[in-house]
């Protein structure tokens, strides 16, 4: 009993201190949102406010054209989930049901594109991209990330888990390739490949080095460059309330594509096997 109990209170611990780690960043962005200038300056800091100055939303969403970098981040968020889901689900689908020469080391070679980072290849993507005549338009923030070696090896996992019998009985009942792809693998790694949107969503409406980089305009500018202006609100100086907020309004459609996602999340982690 002492055991269990032990590793009960073990369990709770570690689960405060990770809640913790992850909740007070955020709780210390809302509550500087509400604070007034001289308030995040003040020393020592405030843990609660009493007057919450909701202006502040109001200042960061008129501090810039949020609508203009609102418009570009929905389009080029929209752009790269399109064209992740048309290679991702193919390329997972070969690597999970078809034997041919060299799978084993294409596989390897798109998982080692995992270990190389953004910084080490933006300067050739640049080159060609400006080669193509794709500087400040929309394709430029999108084909840098039309592929994600994640998601193939993620797909390929819970592709790999569904009966060969069932994919034998679709063939025999005459069903195409594409048929089983989308009447059978794709509504069977619904959960997942809903994962796999939302990490998406994510990276590329967060993305903030694509844009700095293969941009030199505000012309499609997303809203993570948008939100550096905020740092001139007010002659110039850097009001972390006004950010704050803006942040905040950034962070909203990410909050609820997480809530909508939650469910397939906790179920693409949980095998359930195949009923």
């Amino acid at each position: 009993m002492k055991k269990i109990s032990i590793l009960k209170i073990g369990k709770w611990l570690l689960s405060a201190v990770l809640f913790l780690i992850f909740f007070i960043p955020f709780y210390w962005m809302a509550l500087t949102s509400l604070e007034t200038t001289a308030q995040t300056l003040q020393t020592p800091p405030l843990f609660f406010v009493l007057k919450p100055q909701f202006e502040n939303f109001v200042t960061a969403f008129n501090a810039i054209d949020y609508l203009h970098y609102f418009k570009n981040s929905v389009i080029v968020t929209a752009g790269v989930l399109i064209i992740q889901m048309v290679t991702v689900v193919p390329a997972a689908y070969a690597f999970a049901r078809y034997e041919f020469v060299g799978k084993g080391l294409l596989f390897g070679l798109v998982l080692a594109t995992t270990m190389i980072p953004s910084q080490l290849v933006f300067l050739p993507v640049f080159l060609i991209l400006s080669k193509m005549g794709l500087i400040n338009t929309y394709w430029s923030l999108i084909l840098p990330q039309a592929a994600s070696a994640f998601g193939i090896f993620m797909l390929r996992q819970n592709f790999m888990q569904v009966p060969k019998d069932l994919i034998e009985a679709a063939r025999m009942d005459k069903a195409g390739e594409f048929k089983i792809v989308f009447q059978i693998m794709i509504p069977m790694a619904r959960s997942t490949i809903v994962t796999l949107a939302l990490l998406t969503f994510i990276s590329t409406w967060n993305d903030y080095f694509w844009v700095k980089v293969l941009t030199t305009n505000e012309t499609v500018r997303t809203l993570s460059m948008g939100m550096t202006m905020l740092r001139e609100v007010e002659s110039g100086l850097v009001s972390n309330n006004i950010v704050m907020a803006g942040n905040l309004i950034m962070l909203v459609p990410v909050i609820i594509a997480f809530i909508l996602a939650q469910k397939q999340i906790l179920k693409a982690f949980a095998y359930t096997g195949v009923k």
